[in-house]
């Protein structure tokens, strides 16, 4: 089959085409034929390489996917050949407390296609058979594969974590990435006024038509004091940050007493200074979420179907078109997720 392959941490250079044998079906395993995925800054990352974090190269990158299942493991039951499916990007081990309780991504043993091991730039990939989901007809492949991340990250962020409720305000930083685009619309769709930080007009008028009811500039206007004359001066019940040193002092004093910070990566920084006073005595929770539970996105996918959630999509581009794919996203200048069709 044919593939994108990382031999060696660095630039876009690094992503190479190579034909690779077709990977092995085992008993319990599925062979997706892939339709779309799409670039996540966990590939930007697998393709720099990070400081102590080992990544098994060669490596095929990609963390989405969907497409059609094209061969199953004589165990696998649920799903057929030829059915539209999409795919549950963390692997547990399935048998521990946390995956017998239903929290997959605290097993021990979690890990992600694309970084741990191949992923979904490639004509087939193999997973899992619990982490094949089947798709609905309404739903496009280009819009599961822009969705599954970031809209289970998000979702574990507000509805899990952060407890969103109506009529809370919720700032959400970096509108314009997936996981932003995906925030906003959720923390709308639960009832909360949503603030959202981005760095143009054309991002603003996007955000707002996502549901924002207000949008900061952030290379233009001063965040705090902006988040201060929205609320008031109360400050915001709920941030949610995945930028990281930029803007944590900005959310932690925007926040209201009794406020929750919810942090899910440090995209611009993860080194960040934290001035307790403001923590305890504003009575505020810290807290660090890592992707969601598989059966979040049965719930995420469903209000896909019934146009109640939506994937945000810049731009679809052939997988020949990677590198550039990954320029846009490193750059910044998109406004939701950069889709690759194979």
């Amino acid at each position: 089959m044919r593939c994108v392959r990382i031999h060696a941490h660095g630039g876009p250079e690094q992503l190479q085409f190579d034909d690779v044998p077709e990977p092995p079906v085992g008993p319990d395993e599925v062979r997706v034929s892939v339709r779309a995925t799409s670039i996540n800054h966990m590939d930007i990352w697998v393709r720099q390489g990070l400081p102590g974090v080992r990544v098994p190269l060669p490596i095929i990158p990609g963390v989405d996917a969907a497409g059609v299942v094209e061969t199953v493991g004589e165990a696998v039951r649920h799903v057929h050949p030829g059915d539209r499916v999409t795919v549950a990007q963390g692997i547990s081990c399935g048998h521990c407390a946390a995956c017998l309780n239903g929290h997959d991504n605290l097993c021990k043993e979690y890990i992600l296609i694309g970084e741990h091991r191949d992923g979904a730039d490639a004509e087939l990939l193999v997973v899992p058979g619990r982490n094949i989901i089947k798709l609905a007809p309404e739903i496009s492949f280009e819009s599961a594969a822009a969705a599954g991340l970031v809209f289970l990250t998000a979702w574990q962020m507000l509805v899990d974590k952060a407890q969103v409720r109506p009529g809370e305000t919720v700032v959400v930083h970096g509108a314009g990435s997936g996981v932003g685009s995906a925030a906003i619309q959720i923390a709308h769709l639960f009832g909360a006024r949503v603030i959202a930080t981005t760095s143009s007009e054309r991002k603003a008028d996007q955000a707002r038509l996502l549901g924002a009811a207000e949008v900061i500039l952030y290379n233009k206007e001063d965040v705090l004091a902006s988040i201060r004359r929205m609320t008031d001066k109360r400050g915001a019940d709920i941030v949610i940050d995945h930028v990281g040193t930029p803007v944590w002092e900005i959310s932690i004093k925007g926040l209201t007493k009794g406020g929750r910070l919810v942090t899910c990566g440090a995209t611009a920084g993860y080194e960040a200074v934290t001035d307790l006073r403001y923590v305890f005595y504003k009575q505020l929770s810290i807290l660090g979420s890592t992707m969601g539970r598989k059966g979040d996105l049965l719930k995420i996918l469903g209000l896909m179907a019934e146009e109640k959630l939506r994937a945000v999509i810049h731009a679809d581009l052939p997988l020949e078109e990677v590198r550039e794919a990954h320029r846009i996203v490193e750059s910044g200048e998109q406004f939701g997720k950069v889709v690759l069709k194979v």
